[in-house]
């Protein structure tokens, strides 16, 4: 997936001489949660609009430098990775830099989303399942299997989370009856964390998830 077509370079990059004032007036009129910041041609860090009421006005930027936050993408970062670090921001727009450090402009997290929902894995029928077994015990080639087994499709997978060496897996299968499949996996002790279909998934991400119900809107 190509998201580097995503890349908006329209949205102002602040210089750390800037004054505040000017950084709460783009706040104001936008929607959005953090905007890089400069020194020279030198990314040095993120401001996010909710320490901005702390802040004396009148200040600049370079006043509070030390509270600017530093996380950012690079233009060859992965689309997962991407939504990662806005998860783990709690941003809605990420800086993008290039190979010298250059901020090539921003992503926005509604356009990533979308292009994750515009996937296979969204727009081809069927259902998902969220699996989980030990992180030693599990292998894709297996999930496959099981799914192939039951003369259903595999449309898609990848691993939402590993924690406590026990693993987390998100598939998509060509099928919305997902009984038969779920007692497979059961036989090869996968734990069934969640298993329904395209649009009861979208929602209960939504509900499940402050951070996703807060910026987007799928």
């Amino acid at each position: 997936m190509n998201i580097q077509n995503n890349i908006i370079a329209t949205l102002p990059i602040f210089k750390v001489g800037d004054t505040l004032k000017k950084v709460i007036k783009f706040f104001n009129e936008s929607t959005y949660s953090h905007v890089a910041v400069m020194e020279g041609n030198v990314f040095i860090g993120v401001l996010d609009e909710n320490d901005l009421d702390n802040y004396e006005k009148d200040k600049k930027i370079e006043d509070y430098r030390y509270n600017l936050e530093t996380f950012f993408v690079r233009k060859e970062t992965s689309w997962l990775d991407v939504l990662e670090i806005f998860s783990k921001n709690e941003a809605n727009l990420l800086p993008v830099l290039d190979d010298n450090g250059l901020v090539v402009g921003y992503y926005d997290l509604i356009d990533i989303v979308d292009e994750f929902i515009d996937t296979p894995f969204f727009t081809e029928p069927g259902g998902i399942l969220v699996l989980a077994k030990g992180l030693k015990d599990y292998s894709f080639s297996e999930i496959a299997q099981i799914v192939e087994s039951n003369n259903v499709r595999l449309i898609g997978g990848f691993i939402t989370d590993i924690r406590n060496d026990v693993i987390q897996i998100t598939i998509k299968i060509g099928t919305t009856h997902l009984n038969e499949i779920i007692q497979s996996f059961r036989r090869y002790n996968y734990t069934i964390l969640y298993g329904n279909n395209d649009d009861q998934f979208i929602e209960d991400l939504k509900q499940r998830s402050d951070y996703l119900d807060k910026y987007l809107n799928v």
